[in-house]
């Protein structure tokens, strides 16, 4: 657990990144849509561009940086799911969550999740294909 001083109007984004020095979660859009900043929170995905880091206070935040060769780090490597990688620490650690909480996950429900999250390099195939076979090796 590590503390920090912020004031009361500082988001979670900008405290990870400017006061915890972990820089894994990306500023996009600020507002929400993109997902390039995505964390976990008590294991559920949440854009930390949106949440006031005084109500992360007392719960668990796992970042990129936290995530340590997971089976979704290598598939997105084994399935090329990313190119400038600009965006790609926001969709493993949304990938990482619905592989984690909803192992049974079917394509519409992946769809759904990955619709949270916006690339503009590449396409979604990749990526689907990359948490297609996390989800399949669970089952094996």
């Amino acid at each position: 657990m590590k503390e920090v001083v912020i004031s009361p109007a500082q988001t979670l984004l900008t405290t990870l990144r400017d006061r915890l020095y972990l820089t894994g979660a990306k500023p996009g859009c600020y507002n929400g849509d993109c997902g390039a900043c995505t964390v976990l929170i008590d294991q559920q995905p949440i854009k930390s561009c949106l949440m006031l880091a005084i109500e992360a206070i007392d719960h668990e935040i796992t970042t990129i940086e936290g995530l340590n060769s997971t089976p979704i780090q290598q598939a997105f490597i084994e399935h090329f799911a990313f190119q400038c990688g600009y965006c790609t620490p926001g969709f493993i650690m949304n990938c990482h969550a619905l592989c984690t909480l909803h192992p049974y996950a079917e394509e519409e429900q992946i769809r759904e999740w990955l619709s949270s999250n916006i690339c503009r390099c590449t396409s979604y195939n990749e990526i689907e294909a990359a948490i297609k076979s996390v989800l399949q090796k669970k089952l094996e």
